[in-house]
């Protein structure tokens, strides 16, 4: 709703929680718990991004969330992460649209993500899941993140696109430059992002055409060729939207799998738990995506002046959401540090955003997740963490660059 009340009156929070050491160093839990408490709609008028408004408590980000007619995530007008990326590296994909393209792009690719493809998908999760983990050494050191994590979100990639398999480090490397939110791109970083890019475009364009040759099929290549909203986007546009499923497929899975195994770490009754009541398994896989919330935050942009939580934000300011700190507010999920197998309403965490932006492969991510839990359960497996993990440089992607375990049976 519109109001009159003065924009002196804002709230201006104590902290700039885009830091990226909060995330380094993981330390952002009582800044955020501050902010929920005292100011959950607040303004930071300086930091590394510029000016932003943070809302950090469950509620109000729903809000946000059902109101894209006043809080846009158009690229044309900042995009959906805090930084304000240069038009040519502002990815125009459809999560970065408002209606009506966003629905028209949107529903080209939903169906692929529908029950019916997951369950042809469960069985191919299960196994791969099965030939990886029971490969790996038992008692030997490895890394979590490069040795499990990332082979098996990439290999369900693959799928998913019907891209080569032997080619699946190709599809790693763009997930990375894509997903790479930072205050300061400098003309040589610009530029390698772009010839990065450039190079997965040229790989895919040769895929996207042999698809337009054939028949239409369920692969997302083949849903984008053969579709009137998708079939016929600019060489950025493509790029764009490539780059999003190629993130969306990737970064986010892998790091709610490493997060799953920290979480065991600091809460080792909840396998125990599991063990005993393995039908809390898919509930597990849910408050493992809440607790570890791999997507930390998404941007909007104010089209009109609107009050939320006792704040009036301006037309054109940038407001976050941060996912990771509305998944911790005390007000809707009880103990919300503590890691609850249990949990009674862990499917209401916003890790995969709500309304019409919700992640289109939330269910993917699920499948997968809950594939992994009941392995480790199945199998009689603990993952144990040998040295701490290293954390991404990150306020937009939650998750770790390395993880130091071993797998034991017992």
């Amino acid at each position: 709703m519109a109001s009159s009340m003065s924009a002196l009156d804002r709230a201006i929070s104590p902290f700039d929680v885009s830091a990226n050491a909060l995330y380094v160093e993981d330390t952002w839990r009582e800044r955020f718990a501050r902010l929920r408490a005292e100011m959950p709609v607040s303004f930071c008028p300086a930091s590394p991004y510029g000016a932003y408004w943070s809302v950090v408590t469950h509620d109000p980000v729903i809000e946000v969330e059902l109101n894209p007619q006043v809080f846009s995530s158009s690229h044309e007008l900042g995009n959906i992460t805090i930084a304000d990326t240069p038009p040519e590296t502002s990815l125009a994909n459809f999560i970065a649209m408002d209606p009506p393209r966003h629905t028209e792009q949107r529903k080209v690719v939903a169906p692929a993500f529908a029950p019916s493809q997951m369950q042809r998908h469960e069985a191919l999760v299960r196994q791969r899941m099965r030939e990886l983990l029971d490969r790996l050494p038992r008692g030997e050191t490895l890394c979590w993140v490069n040795d499990v994590a990332i082979p098996l979100t990439i290999g369900m990639l693959c799928v998913m696109f019907d891209f080569p398999f032997d080619e699946r480090a190709d599809l790693k490397t763009w997930s990375d430059w894509a997903s790479n939110v930072q205050p300061d791109r400098d003309p040589a970083y610009q530029a390698a992002f772009l010839a990065e890019m450039q190079r997965m475009l040229a790989r895919f364009d040769t895929l996207m055409e042999q698809r337009r040759a054939q028949p239409p099929s369920d692969d997302l290549l083949s849903r984008m060729v053969h579709s009137q909203a998708m079939g016929h986007l600019s060489p950025f546009e493509r790029i764009s939207n490539l780059a999003l499923l190629v993130v969306a497929g990737n970064d986010t899975t892998r790091n709610s799998m490493s997060g799953l195994v920290e979480a065991l770490h600091r809460y080792p009754d909840q396998l125990d738990r599991l063990r005993a009541e393995p039908a809390l398994i898919a509930n597990a896989a849910q408050e493992a995506i809440r607790w570890q919330s791999p997507v930390t935050h998404m941007r909007r942009t104010a089209t009109a002046d609107y009050a939320l939580g006792g704040q009036v934000i301006r037309k054109g300011e940038k407001i976050v959401l941060w996912y990771i700190s509305a998944n911790r507010d005390e007000a809707v999920f009880a103990n919300a540090e503590a890691f609850d197998v249990a949990r009674d309403n862990a499917r209401r965490h916003l890790a995969f955003g709500h309304g019409i932006h919700r992640c289109v492969g939330a269910r993917l991510a699920e499948l997968q997740l809950a594939a992994l839990i009941e392995h480790l359960v199945d199998e009689r497996l603990r993952v144990i963490p040998q040295a701490a993990p290293t954390r991404q440089a990150s306020a937009f992607l939650h998750g770790f660059t390395a993880m130091p375990v071993q797998i034991v049976r017992g």
